[in-house]
């Protein structure tokens, strides 16, 4: 996984750009009509229900902004929220509420769908030991802000990119020639460029279930597309030998019973790409 450190600048990033689509040279309708000292307060206000998400990335985007905005919350990231609910207020400069205003918006809508549909997930997992994973399969651009939400959700970030993780899929084995020498490939490479990557590598059968399990090293098997009954085979063939994870179609209506199959994990891109965003607004007060 990422560093702390590579995370913040993923979202240092995210910031300025988005900022720079936004603004550009100026936001001339607020410059326009109100004066460059006026101040004003506004308000958070949620006109929806669920698991709010990106309080933390509002006040990096305030602060990026005008470092002298004022930010008072009410309720913190994870927090369940419902219709009328204010999450904070923020005073200051009245051109800098202004100027944030969209990117804040955009961004904790987003968020709060993607916690708000994890953590039903986990809901539904309660008691199987079996914890929910988002994919890659997020909005180019804003990944960060994606699997933060999944965080705050209460599940878990699969590898973050195509970089700090090996993930050996359908594609790369027929590319590499087969399951064993994709693996053993894989190996040399890591120890060629002294690299500490962990490997995972997809199933699409119990054949290749059993090839996987022939070869040391591998951290997870992806069980990919598997019915219940051959996932509980799957299960039953890996054993301790490395962990498990299920994906592939997996939805709120057959996730509790592939986790009772016994994988360690389940993951899912419908957390990021499938989600309705949250309904907030920011208003003047």
């Amino acid at each position: 996984m990422i560093s702390e450190a590579q995370f913040n600048k993923e979202i240092q990033g995210i910031i300025e750009n988005a900022v720079r689509e936004d603004v550009g040279n100026g936001d001339h309708s607020s410059l326009a009509c109100i004066p460059k000292e006026a101040t004003g307060k506004a308000k958070l206000l949620v006109k929806d229900e669920g698991v709010i998400a990106g309080v933390e990335f509002a006040k990096k985007v305030f602060s990026y902004v005008d470092e002298e905005l004022v930010i008072e919350t009410l309720i913190e990231d994870g927090s369940s929220v419902k219709y009328g609910d204010i999450v904070f207020y923020l005073a200051g400069r009245s051109q800098s509420i202004l100027k944030a205003e969209r990117l804040v918006l955009n961004a904790m809508q987003r968020m709060g769908a993607i916690a708000t549909k994890t953590n039903f997930f986990v809901r539904l997992l309660e008691g199987t030991g079996t914890k929910i994973l988002d994919t890659r399969k997020t909005t180019p651009g804003i990944r960060a802000l994606e699997k933060w939400a999944v965080k705050i959700g209460g599940g878990e970030n699969h590898r973050f990119a195509l970089y700090d993780m090996i993930m050996l899929k359908d594609n790369h084995i027929d590319f590499a020639g087969g399951i064993t020498k994709a693996i053993d490939m894989t190996k040399k490479y890591l120890k060629e460029t002294n690299r500490d990557l962990k490997i995972i590598v997809e199933a699409r059968n119990l054949d290749e279930i059993r090839e996987i399990l022939k070869s040391d090293g591998v951290y997870r098997i992806l069980i990919d597309n598997f019915t219940y009954e051959d996932t509980r085979k799957a299960v039953s063939l890996i054993g301790d030998t490395c962990l498990t994870e299920s994906s592939g179609g997996i939805n709120e209506d057959t996730i509790r019973q592939y986790a009772e199959c016994g994988v360690d994990f389940i993951s899912s891109g419908a957390l990021t790409h499938s989600v309705h965003n949250m309904d907030l607004s920011l208003k003047a007060v």
